[in-house]
């Protein structure tokens, strides 16, 4: 019944309900036909349809005007806030206040970024939006076709400004570089370091997708030499931890390395091979980019980078 009802609404010319409304409050053909732009004739012929498509007169001409039927009066206050809620839909932009507003919000990430970055951003949100929530979720290889479904408002992860493919946005949030992370009192903080003794050195990989290498590896291969990983986890928590109770290597973005150092006995140093940097951008789909929440979300998002502090320094 539900899909009859539908196929019939779809046969009808919306616009007649435009002019029977106009017509119940004006109770004129001719002011009517002013009031929406119409001549009179046309008016007419808009009436005629009406009651051919409803079987019913819905007007009677007296010596004051025309007077609805029963039908069309009571046909009246319904059709009056039809038309002012399609008119709100269509013309009155979303109200939006993150004072009050609830809403959570999917965000796909790695560990890195929620450690760098949730902090300052959750904070930030307490104060300015406290009903909104920020529920994170690994950014896998599937992440654009999430954004593109809904299943996922935002993506942190590595990028280029600029960017957009598939109806994606995407604007640069942070830049990093890598260290290597030891133990206090490591042999690698005393004198120099070198390819060498960093090759020679046995090694922590954190690998979430359970596969080594990386860009130490590169750069090593590069120079014709290789290292032993002596330790591989998909952990992020895990491996600093065990690199602070052992003689171990690990190789981190310095942003992250920081976090774990306050807390840790690690030394972050410098590295004795030229690796690349990255930057870190956010990436949004466009049917996400004119909601009012969203734009929200993403100004804080963007504020809480700016407030980032510099990468760390390294040292001994």
């Amino acid at each position: 019944m539900l899909d009859m009802h539908r196929m019939h609404i779809a046969g009808i010319d919306l616009n007649l309900a435009v002019v029977l409304h106009v017509l119940l409050e004006e109770r004129s053909v001719s002011r009517g036909a002013r009031r929406l732009g119409l001549s009179q004739s046309a008016t007419s012929h808009a009436l005629a349809r009406l009651r051919a498509l409803l079987h019913d007169p819905l007007f009677v001409r007296t010596s004051t005007g025309l007077v609805p039927t029963a039908r069309a009066e009571a046909m009246a206050s319904t059709l009056a806030s039809a038309l002012s809620a399609i008119e709100g839909s269509f013309f009155s932009a979303p109200v939006f206040d993150p004072a009050t507003a609830r809403r959570t919000f999917h965000v796909g990430t790695s560990d890195y970024a929620e450690h760098v970055f949730m902090p300052p951003l959750l904070t930030r949100l307490a104060k300015q939006a406290p009903n909104m929530d920020v529920w994170t979720r690994a950014a896998t290889e599937g992440a654009t076709t999430a954004l593109a479904q809904g299943q996922l408002d935002l993506v942190i992860a590595p990028g280029t400004a600029g960017d957009r493919t598939e109806g994606l946005h995407t604007v640069a949030l942070w830049e990093d570089h890598f260290v290597f992370v030891v133990r206090r009192g490591h042999p690698l903080t005393r004198g120099k370091l070198t390819v060498d003794r960093f090759a020679g050195a046995r090694h922590a990989f954190i690998a979430p997708r359970g596969r080594p290498g990386g860009v130490v590896d590169e750069a090593l291969a590069k120079r014709g030499r290789s290292r032993r990983i002596a330790f591989t986890t998909p952990n992020f928590l895990v491996a600093p931890q065990v690199v602070a109770n052992t003689d171990l290597v690990i190789t981190l973005a310095s942003r992250v390395a920081t976090v774990f150092a306050q807390a840790l006995p690690l030394v972050l140093l410098p590295p004795p091979l030229e690796l690349p940097g990255f930057r870190i951008a956010m990436f949004w789909h466009e049917r996400r980019h004119a909601d009012p929440a969203h734009q929200f979300l993403r100004e804080e998002v963007t504020r809480a980078a700016r407030e980032l502090p510099a990468s760390a320094r390294t040292g001994r």
